[in-house]
């Protein structure tokens, strides 16, 4: 078993034109590089207290994105998951029932805005090692993938808010929310 180092990338912020540009499938997920971005979004998304990652956050256009749900400062409720790599994911099947919930973004820091998102969905991707997978995932988990899934299609969670009242500091949320 090869091992790898692994690094705390650089999230690119609101602005980067990279956050708005539509990704590349990857074609060879055994590649070397392929296989290192994920170990290093990994590390980045524990090392930023981040329950997902996506790869154009780090500036690489490709369709991969990492959910890591698990209790830490920014999510602490959040369900306890593996870090779980989807390549070339898609999201083939979406519940007609909705959840508002509060999203926070590693590439919009500071900041937190009230999200409409599907209870329920079915993803599609491969992993890691180039298995497909097809599961249904609901609540916390569904808000991440869709948020992530949002970042290869060129979206923030900004473009999903309804109202500039649906906005707030990370500070007031984790005052009003969290401990209010």
């Amino acid at each position: 078993m090869t091992v790898r180092s692994k690094a705390i990338l650089k999230v690119a912020e609101i602005g980067n034109p990279v956050l708005r540009s539509p990704t590349h499938p990857i074609a060879n997920i055994h590649a070397p590089m392929v296989q290192q971005l994920i170990d290093n979004l990994i590390h980045t998304a524990i090392k930023t207290n981040g329950v997902g990652i996506a790869a154009p956050q780090v500036s690489e256009s490709l369709q991969l994105f990492i959910v890591a749900s698990r209790p830490n400062l920014r999510y602490l409720h959040a369900p306890v998951m593996e870090p779980t790599p989807m390549i070339n994911p898609q999201i083939v099947a979406y519940s007609d029932e909705q959840e508002q919930g509060w999203e926070g973004c590693l590439s919009v820091p500071g900041m937190r805005g009230l999200v409409g998102r599907s209870r329920e969905i079915e993803v599609l991707w491969c992993d890691r090692h180039g298995q497909p997978h097809q599961k249904v995932f609901t609540d916390f988990v569904a808000r991440i993938i869709q948020h992530e899934y949002d970042h290869l299609n060129g979206k923030v969670f900004l473009d999903r808010v309804e109202s500039t009242l649906d906005l707030m500091s990370d500070a007031e949320y984790h005052s009003q929310i969290v401990c209010g």
